[in-house]
């Protein structure tokens, strides 16, 4: 059986989404060099079209210019952020902590860092949560914080989770926690993050909450409309299956 180490094991899922990474996987690489933590950077694609599979190896090699420890991981199809999120944290069995952040910079390579700290530092998950405090701010647009406030009204309601931002994309997991409620995750969307931290709340986990900055990045590709039906459609399969017999 493999031995756990300290490593951090990072994914950022792309999805045709070449172009935002670019920029910020370019700032990410930057401070995961400057950074002292042991941490493994995963990029992984989740079936983009076949014009984006040059352009993703050419970004890999230049992250590795600065940062060696980074590797590119292809999904067979696309299946969705969940889907591939879960695929790149099963590619090693060892590391102590797993972590994924969004290719859109929304939570910047320093706040991410600086929750990945307070993650090994206290020994416990940690999430981020889009809050303005006297040291974060927040920037989103009038449509997006209501789809945002609205969804997470849906998940107290409907699974009773109590956080006050599950679908914030910097999460930072104490991987032997993860590892124990992993063969029950189903959703591949979306409200993977939900399924996720009602799931691991079921298995007696507790996290912390961090309020990061969280900036609003243009060339999101999640539709408020169509997305916003599915994701709650999502929340009632997930209360499904936690039910009690």
């Amino acid at each position: 059986m493999p031995v756990p180490s300290d490593e951090i094991l990072l994914v950022t899922p792309v999805w045709n989404d070449s172009a935002r990474l670019a920029g910020f996987g370019a700032e990410l690489a930057k401070a995961l060099a400057e950074s002292p933590l042991p941490i493994r950077w995963v990029i992984a694609d989740d079936g983009s079209g076949a014009h984006e599979r040059e352009p993703l190896q050419q970004l890999t090699a230049c992250f590795a210019l600065v940062f060696p420890n980074v590797s590119l991981h292809f999904a067979a199809g696309h299946f969705g952020k969940g889907s591939i999120v879960r695929e790149a944290w099963a590619l090693s069995p060892e590391p102590a902590w797993l972590a994924f952040v969004d290719a859109d910079g929304s939570v910047s390579a320093t706040e991410l860092l600086r929750l990945t700290q307070t993650a090994v530092t206290t020994g416990t998950s940690a999430l981020g949560i889009r809050k303005r405090t006297a040291t974060t701010g927040l920037e989103e647009g009038p449509w997006r914080g209501l789809i945002h406030r609205g969804y997470l009204l849906a998940a107290h309601l409907i699974l009773g989770l109590r956080c006050a931002d599950p679908q914030c994309g910097a999460k930072v997991l104490h991987a032997a926690s993860y590892r124990r409620i992993a063969g029950g995750l189903r959703e591949n969307g979306l409200a993977f993050d939900s399924e996720l931290l009602c799931t691991l709340k079921r298995d007696g986990t507790d996290w912390l909450e961090i309020p990061v900055t969280w900036i609003e990045k243009k060339g999101g590709k999640v539709n408020p409309l169509v997305d916003g039906w599915k994701m709650l459609a999502a929340l009632f399969r997930i209360r499904s299956r936690q039910s009690p017999d």
